[in-house]
């Protein structure tokens, strides 16, 4: 199992985004959804590295959130909320958003596998890549991701075809999805390994 723990960054000088965390994520196909364990922090329980991972870079690159994956046990039967789960992973995952808030990057995963280390760094380099990104980049991106071509892109944006590829190079989007497969092929090894 994978528990996510997201701790809110700056929060004594920012709004509770909390409850916009929990509405976001209602419907997020979990374990166990996300649930506020103290104060500004939430948990989530996943099986499914995938989201476990889409999430948990999505909230790291927002600037937010510190954010800590554990990869291990959990006792079953699972609570029904998250916050009173017990097992290695809830500890892993709370040994790694502490470390998180330390870290330039504040992201972290831990667990007794050595693929865990990787997956840190793979996730670390796609929060990295996310996080750089300009608006016009960001902007292009996703029309592309949502699946336009490049030459409807440019139309809607208003601009040439090779305006638009050069901002999807600029964007370091032909490295994005490859980052997002090596980050879950690396969570589901560490899986696979405890």
């Amino acid at each position: 199992m994978i528990v996510l723990t997201a701790d809110q960054r700056s929060s004594r000088t920012d709004v509770d985004r909390v409850p916009d965390l929990l509405r976001r994520y209602a419907d997020l196909p979990a374990v166990r959804g996300f649930d506020r364990t103290a104060g500004d922090e939430v948990e989530a329980v996943f099986d499914d590295p995938e989201r476990a991972a889409a999430v948990a870079v999505e909230l790291a690159a927002s600037g937010f959130w510190s954010v800590g994956l554990g990869v291990a046990d959990v006792e079953t039967p699972l609570p029904s909320a998250a916050r009173a789960g017990r097992g290695t992973a809830f500890i892993a995952a709370r040994e790694a958003v502490e470390a998180a808030k330390n870290r330039r990057v504040p992201l972290q995963v831990v667990g007794p596998s050595p693929w865990c280390l990787h997956a840190q760094t793979a996730a670390a380099l796609l929060v990295d890549l996310l996080t750089e990104r300009t608006e016009a980049g960001r902007e292009a991106v996703a029309l592309v991701a949502g699946g336009m071509t490049q030459a409807h892109a440019a139309k809607k944006l208003g601009i040439t075809p090779q305006a638009v590829s050069l901002r999807l190079r600029t964007a370091r989007w032909d490295l994005q999805r490859d980052t997002e497969r090596l980050v879950v092929r690396l969570l589901t090894l560490s899986e696979e390994d405890r």
